[in-house]
Order: C-alpha cells, then structure tokens, then sequence
C-alpha cells in the first residue's frame, strides 16, 4: 500500500478531527476552526500521511523561535526571524501505530527545516509521551519567563516543554 507525505490542507480537517479524537479523547482536540486559521498563518508547514487514500497521521508543525509556547487552542503565530521548527501536534491512528509513519513524517519535515536555516525544533510533550521524545532528541527545555511558562500550563499537568538541535 502506497505512503503518501504531503502538506496538510483545509480539504483534510474533517479527517484530522478523526484522528485527533481516535488519539486523545475530547480533552486536547482543537477544533477544525483554529486548524483552519493555521492554515492560512504563512508559518505553516504541516503535513499528511496517507496510506491507500485514508488519512492515517498527521503532523502540526510552524516555523517560530526556540522558547515560544504556543498554547492549546490557539493560532500559529508568525514570527519575523523563525530560528526553531514548533511541533504543535502529530498524531497517528492507534490501528496504525508502532509502523514507523511517526518518522515518516518527522524526518522530512526536519530536513526541510535545516535546508530553511532553522537550528533547532521545540515541541510540548503530552499524555506521558516525554521518552518518546527524548528517544529523537530533544531534551527539557522549561520556559524561563512567566508568560512562557503561563502558555505551557494550558496544557495540564504533566506538560513539559522541549528542544533539540537541528
């Protein structure tokens, strides 16, 4: 079956609301009105993973600064001199996980940031899922100022924010 990695676009929310849901229960799913907005923000760069036509993972990511927290539910917002790739979001479909289609889309997406100049990538590491982002890299990073850390918080308990190099 073919594996298909392209930009997400508005046609795809329906479908990412689906995984979204299927992977985090109501509490962290961000409606299809703020994915839209994201779309439109010129720091996007999300993508897809396809396998046979169906819409298996997906990856919300932007181009931002290292230590800038986007907060649930929120816009991506655009920055003047982006240095760091932020993963908002990447979810995979239960049925299809353990297949590798996690790495399909980060490494891709990585590259495309060191090709942009961007030096590192940032990400706020939920559900429990911190070793798995250390097993890629990326080490605590905690926010230094209130605001920052004020952004974090609107993830919940357990919610840390980390970076790696590029």
């Amino acid at each position: 079956m073919s594996v298909v990695v392209r930009p997400l676009a508005l046609s795809d929310l329906a479908d990412l609301l689906a995984v979204q849901l299927a992977c985090y229960g109501e509490g962290f799913v961000e409606s299809g009105e703020v994915f839209a907005r994201r779309l439109a923000s010129p720091a996007n760069c999300s993508l897809v993973l396809d396998r046979g036509g169906r819409m298996c993972a997906y990856l919300a990511a932007y181009r931002s600064v290292r230590g800038k927290v986007t907060p649930l539910h929120s816009d991506f917002e655009a920055v003047g001199e982006p240095d760091t790739l932020y993963l908002h979001d990447m979810a995979v479909l239960p049925a299809c996980a353990g297949q590798g289609l996690a790495r399909a889309l980060l490494q891709p997406l990585w590259a495309q940031a060191r090709a942009e100049g961007l030096r590192h990538s940032a990400l706020v590491s939920v559900q429990g899922s911190q070793a798995y982002w250390q097993r890629q890299g990326y080490v605590l990073h905690p926010p230094q100022d209130a605001a920052q850390q004020a952004r974090l918080a609107s993830y919940g308990e357990g919610a840390v924010y980390m970076a790696r190099t590029l």
